[in-house]
């Protein structure tokens, strides 16, 4: 019996996007595609569930519509995430699956920093802080990530057992320490990264969003590298 694969995208007034990233989906990779949304006015939802998507209201916080569609996703051997912008490319879906898929890694991040990148599809202080959270994780675990992006792929069980706690912007760092702390065997794949298809960024779209993006992403690096132990997942959440 082949592996189950749910993919969840996280959503937040993404309707100028989502359609064409569920169209630009490779037939046959997943077998169930989540939309966690987390309170669009836009009509996102409506055009996620037209396009066949199981579609949530998670609430706010990029973590929490992460987590909210892993716990739809319960009979998925496989979860992977993307964002609903169009700048991750589907195409690349399969390659960063196939570790997983094949059992020769528990743990599949993709790195937007070692790939090729449209111009502007990365500002300075992304690609920098990616490198810097990179340091950080090598110092810590001995693992050599040069990006926290969302486009990533893992075993269910393998991020259940991670424990995972944060609800914002934290929640891709979050994982990636704690995998790397538990000996999860992980590969980082290169990928080829888009610019947005449309509508602004959440995060780089402004001064003010950015700054609150990054400081709950130092807060959460700070939190995780000082716990000596990986946390027990919470009973019946995941």
């Amino acid at each position: 019996m082949g592996k189950r694969i749910a993919l969840v995208i996280p959503t937040l007034n993404e309707a100028s996007t989502i359609g064409g990233t569920l169209a630009e989906l490779p037939a046959g990779v997943v077998d169930l595609v989540v939309v966690a949304d987390g309170g669009s006015t836009d009509g996102t939802r409506e055009i996620a569930a037209a396009a066949g998507a199981t579609v949530l209201a998670s609430g706010r916080g990029f973590g929490r519509a992460c987590l909210e569609g892993v716990c739809e996703a319960r009979d998925a051997d496989i979860i992977a995430f993307m964002d609903a912008d169009g700048a991750d490319d589907p195409a690349f879906l399969p390659a960063l699956l196939k570790p997983v898929a094949d059992g020769a890694a528990d743990f599949a991040v993709a790195s937007r920093t070692r790939g090729v990148r449209e111009p502007g599809a990365m500002a300075w202080h992304q690609i920098l802080a990616g490198q810097a959270a990179g340091l950080g994780m090598r110092a810590l675990y001995g693992v050599p990530f040069s990006d926290m992006c969302t486009f990533r792929a893992i075993r269910r069980d393998a991020l259940v057992g991670l424990g995972m706690r944060e609800l914002t912007y934290g929640w891709n760092i979050e994982m990636q320490m704690r995998a790397a702390r538990a000996g999860l065997s992980i590969v980082e794949i290169p990928v080829a990264y888009r610019c947005r298809r449309g509508g602004v960024s959440k995060v780089a779209g402004n001064l003010g969003t950015s700054l609150t993006a990054g400081a709950r992403i130092v807060s959460t690096f700070l939190r995780v590298a000082m716990q000596v132990s990986t946390p027990a997942a919470a009973p019946n959440k995941m």
